[in-house]
């Protein structure tokens, strides 16, 4: 009796994630995250201070000005000459027709050509403006996909320290028993070895949290060692996924790709117009005057204009190469918009199946496992168990929570992708599993899969095969 008052006292704060009441479920457009303080810093930090976010900014801001220079007209030209009646001295002033001459030549293009071409220049500045959203966008996913790998390795810690604080007391009691001949040698080595391996994840553990926190400073433009502390749970967390319709619907506005891609087309369609005016001709006009010293000086004016005489080969073939290069980026914006559904559909299945995990785990894993446990600790204690069995059922245990963790964490990751419009894979929030390397024995703890890397950079985000986080079509 008092054994099992020892480890029930032991095992206090493990007990109670099964029964917890899930908090209240948050609408798409007040998400749980956004209620995080710790968060909602990181995520400022990050648009006022990282430096690709302020690298895409100044070059919107240097497209832009290149809109004047496309509409402005071309530069004119200043001659100066002289003309002089033979070879042995300047007759200016005494030969009528020796001059100085000073002349100006302005270019100018067919009405209508400078407007195209600001106009070709603004789509420009609009498409490195997209370039600036999706950095933006991609940005925040980093900072959530670190933030909440950050909360699944605390949670992973703190579930170690539960499973320290057990063996510590079942070590305690093994050995106490043991001095008694009530133990065996054995069980009291096996305590004293798990103990031994939970110190070897938690150095794991905790050199993944440095990695995380490393790069939240550095997507933030913070020092390398600036703490981040925590106050969420990832286990508390409620997680609750939109139909792909209503993304798909937000996607269609606020994609970069896509919108990328249709202006796309509108560009290429103002540079067949562009190309067709090509074919008209260009003018210039001068004046100039002709000093001839005492004598009256001269002047003149003049009117130029360009012949397109080999419009078959220049001219005409632009006008072909522009109208395939519109088809082309037709063909490209139906591309990014069946891989945008695509990806949705993929991520709003995923989701569907990641949330029937969650209630598996929160109403069925969790309350079967520790009762599992507590029965197989009351025959240990009774002498009708040995003390592996009872090892084995807190590993399940352990692992079914930390499979919890590791499917909310998967849940934030696919809710992260479908916000950032991600047109790849779903880049993972995954830790290594706790039982199966710290207990040594036991499976990964259903529904986790196989330790992933902590981050993967999306934008990009970017275990993002096809556009890398980068915009498709620029």
């Amino acid at each position: 009796m008092r054994t099992s008052l020892c480890l029930a006292l032991g095992l206090m704060p493990m007990v109670g994630i099964a029964q917890a009441q899930d908090p209240p479920v948050p609408s798409r457009q007040e998400p749980a995250a956004a209620e995080d303080p710790v968060l909602d810093s990181l995520l400022h930090d990050a648009l006022e201070h990282n430096p690709d976010l302020a690298k895409s900014s100044a070059l919107v801001e240097a497209d832009r000005e290149r809109i004047p220079q496309a509409k402005a007209l071309a530069d004119p030209s200043l001659s100066v000459g002289l003309q002089n009646d033979g070879f042995k001295k300047l007759q200016i002033g005494e030969m009528e027709t020796s001059w100085y001459q000073v002349m100006l030549t302005q270019p100018l293009p067919w009405p209508g050509k400078r407007g195209l071409r600001g106009e070709i220049a603004g789509i420009g500045a609009d498409l490195t403006s997209l370039t600036f959203e999706r950095t933006r966008l991609s940005l925040q996913a980093d900072v959530k996909r670190a933030y909440f790998g950050l909360l699944l390795v605390r949670g992973q810690l703190r579930l170690l320290q539960d499973q320290a604080t057990f063996l510590d007391q079942a070590q305690a009691i093994t050995q106490a028993r043991y001095e008694v001949g009530q133990g065996s040698q054995a069980d009291l080595l096996r305590a004293q070895l798990e103990r031994n391996r939970l110190n070897q994840t938690r150095l794991s553990l905790q050199a993944e949290e440095q990695v995380l926190l490393a790069t939240l400073n550095r997507l933030r433009g913070k020092e390398e060692e600036a703490p981040v502390a925590t106050t969420a749970t990832l286990e508390s967390l409620k997680v609750q996924g939109a139909s792909s319709d209503s993304i798909l619907a937000a996607a269609e506005s606020q994609s970069p790709e896509l919108k990328s891609a249709r202006l796309g087309i509108k560009q290429a369609e103002k540079s067949l117009d562009l190309a067709k005016l090509d074919r008209r001709p260009d003018f210039a006009v001068n004046a100039g005057v002709m000093p001839r010293g005492a004598l009256e000086p001269m002047w003149q004016v003049g009117f130029a204009i360009s012949l397109p005489v080999w419009s078959k080969q220049k001219q005409q073939r632009a006008v072909v190469e522009q109208e395939w290069r519109r088809k082309s980026q037709g063909s490209e914006a139906t591309s990014v918009k069946n891989l945008l559904t695509q990806r949705i559909r993929e991520r709003a299945a995923q989701m569907t199946g990641t949330l029937a995990n969650l209630r598996i785990y929160r109403e069925g894993l969790l309350v079967q496992s520790e009762a599992s446990f507590q029965a197989t600790l009351a025959q240990y204690e009774a002498g009708r168990a040995p003390f592996l069995s009872v090892l084995e059922t807190l590993n399940g245990w352990v692992a079914d929570r930390g499979g919890l963790l590791q499917a909310v964490a998967q849940a934030k990751a696919i809710e992260i992708a479908q916000e950032e419009f991600n047109l790849a894979g779903t880049p993972p929030i995954a830790v290594q599993g706790l039982a199966s390397s710290a207990m040594g024995m036991g499976g990964a703890p259903a529904g986790a899969g196989p330790a992933r890397p902590a981050l993967s950079k999306s934008g990009a985000s970017t275990a993002q095969g096809e556009s890398n986080g980068a915009m498709k079509s620029m």
